[in-house]
């Protein structure tokens, strides 16, 4: 899926950097501008070719193929964004893309996706892109012009286009670049916590309601940036119940939107489109992009660890990026030098070892050979007033108390979000909070590096027996800012944990994972708290259907950290 930044960010990247130039020189512009080797050939384009599907509906397609008669691989690209300028900001990037692998020696198809622009059929999410993705490279396979080696390419919903192929995986697909999404269909709507992802689903079918009828600058403008959406949107985050959410957001019902709340549970068999299980068995050479403040960062990891299991040795690139433009054109970036290796068998520019991850804080890159890499699990304990360090906590230290209520919920700030205020940000505006807990160490008097899974071994108690923590690690400056760096939240019900003799509860929340260089004169914090709305959706107290729940419980919650309840950050040290 996108977000709406992507296509303020893509519109400029695309048309900002063409402006002034001459209009034959925009391709050049923006090949500089990724990284990317000089063009080979000029492009020839079929617009608006017709792709029949198994049931007979009809899928449009353009085609980009070097001028020059030769032998060339093929790349594919199915999305719901469209592809072309009729269709906006995205569908303007996404065609610049299929021009510039095109110049560099592929075919390359990019298609609209079952409902989607001039596509026909109903868009139903994830459901149908497996069959009509099959279909599709059949009819790649009897052109004329195909030479048997085909790629895939395409981030977020583009990427789960890519991965639904592994189903009933063709002969001739040697090779994938699937960057910041997931082959596991449940956490494009619950997210890796099993809590259903509001805001982020929400914004996402706004924007693509924003671009479904055509587009012009002024109305994607209106649409998209204006006051009226941002109201919209907080109308529909806020509203219960939940079900009805979809006609606030984007004027209608949504069928799909509402199954989606039907089916809560992973092991719903509404999700047995997923496809991860797959993973495990796959021999297609996978490159795998993300990025630290991304959506999908837990799921790319997960997919990595999959193939790793089944004896793949998967690429993998982590930049600091969120589910933003930066991540694409590392995509654009890795991908090149993967087909020309797989799709051309030429020797290509790989780098050496597979695994590639920016550090930030320290602002560098490391490469590796597997992910994550060795490191020592490190434990700093919560203290009374506050306190955060490596000895454990006495047995006479008083636990913390905070009160959630899920009509004034605990905001999001920062992080993995599909709104324009992602990424890392100053949280002390959260951390002000009353319902917002921070336990926080001396400062440091050495740099420590963070590579690696995140987690808090957490006990605790709540007065409901449905209820959320959500932790958060902060790198403090010596100004005082707070930047988050990573998080998670668990989602409490009575068969969650490890119930103590006296009542409390064992919980451990995992936070994702992160490669940070805390610096000498830092400070680590950690954040506990019960939410993070909209980003997920707030835990009403209730074992109500989200679909239908209005009732509203305020939640006591009491935090331990005692000898007998030894509460711990546990951090990966390299």
């Amino acid at each position: 899926m996108t977000k709406l930044k992507i296509a303020a960010a893509a519109a400029g990247a695309t048309m900002a950097l063409a402006g002034g130039l001459a209009y034959g020189q925009r391709y050049k512009v923006v090949a500089d501008r990724f990284g990317l080797p000089p063009a080979r050939f000029g492009v020839k384009i079929e617009r608006n070719l017709r792709v029949p599907m198994a049931d007979g509906v009809i899928l449009a397609a353009d085609h980009y193929y070097p001028s020059t008669p030769g032998d060339y691989p093929t790349l594919v690209r199915r999305t719901p964004y469209g592809r072309d300028n009729k269709s906006g900001p995205l569908g303007v990037f996404a065609a610049t893309i299929a021009y510039l692998f095109a110049e560099r020696g592929y075919h390359f198809i990019m298609q609209d996706v079952r409902g989607r622009f001039d596509s026909g059929g109903h868009f139903l999410p994830f459901e149908n892109e497996g069959e009509d993705g099959y279909a599709t490279l059949e009819w790649i396979s009897q052109q004329p012009w195909f030479n048997g080696a085909l790629g895939t390419w395409g981030e977020s919903y583009n990427g789960w286009t890519q991965w639904t192929l592994t189903r009933k995986l063709p002969p001739y697909l040697k090779a994938m670049v699937p960057s910041i999404t997931s082959a596991y269909s449940y956490s494009y709507v619950y997210g890796a916590e099993g809590a259903f992802a509001t805001g982020g689903l929400l914004s996402w079918l706004m924007s693509l309601e924003a671009g479904a009828n055509g587009w012009s600058p002024r109305r994607i403008l209106n649409q998209v940036r204006s006051k009226q959406a941002a109201a919209r949107f907080s109308k529909a985050t806020n509203h219960l119940p939940l079900g009805q959410a979809d006609e606030i957001a984007v004027g209608r019902p949504l069928h799909y939107f509402r199954k989606w709340l039907l089916h809560p549970r992973s092991e719903d068999h509404f999700w047995e489109f997923s496809v991860r299980e797959k993973l495990a068995g796959l021999t297609v050479p996978v490159n795998l992009i993300g990025g630290w403040y991304d959506i999908f960062l837990y799921d790319v990891l997960a997919d990595y660890a999959t193939l790793r299991h089944g004896g793949q040795q998967p690429y993998l690139t982590i930049g600091p990026y969120g589910h933003d433009l930066q991540a694409v054109m590392a995509s654009v970036r890795e991908g090149l030098p993967w087909y020309e290796r797989y799709l051309k068998g030429e020797a290509g520019n790989l780098r050496a070892q597979p695994v590639s991850i920016y550090v930030m804080g320290a602002d560098e890159w490391r490469s590796y050979d597997a992910w994550p890499p060795p490191a020592s699990l490190n434990r700093y304990y919560l203290q009374a007033a506050g306190g955060l360090a490596a000895s454990e906590p006495p047995a006479d230290s008083r636990a913390d108390h905070y009160r959630y209520d899920p009509a004034d919920p605990t905001p999001s700030l920062g992080g993995p979000l599909l709104t324009s205020d992602a990424g890392p940000v100053d949280n002390r505006p959260l951390e002000a909070r009353p319902d917002v807990l921070t336990y926080t160490t001396a400062p440091l008097t050495q740099a420590i590096e963070v590579i690696g899974p995140v987690r808090l071994e957490l006990y605790c108690r709540s007065s409901l027996d449905y209820a959320d923590f959500f932790a958060r690690l902060c790198d403090v400056q010596p100004d005082g800012r707070s930047i988050n760096i990573c998080d998670g939240l668990l989602r409490v019900r009575p068969s969650v944990g490890e119930v103590q003799p006296d009542g409390s509860r064992r919980i451990v929340v995992e936070m994702w994972a992160t490669a940070q260089r805390f610096a000498a004169g830092h400070r680590l914090r950690l954040q506990v708290s019960s939410g993070a709305h909209p980003r997920i959706n707030r835990n009403l107290g209730t074992a109500e259907s989200v679909l239908t729940a209005t009732r509203l419980l305020t939640a006591d919650q009491t935090i331990y950290h005692d000898a007998a309840h030894p509460s711990a950050l546990v951090l990966p040290v390299v």
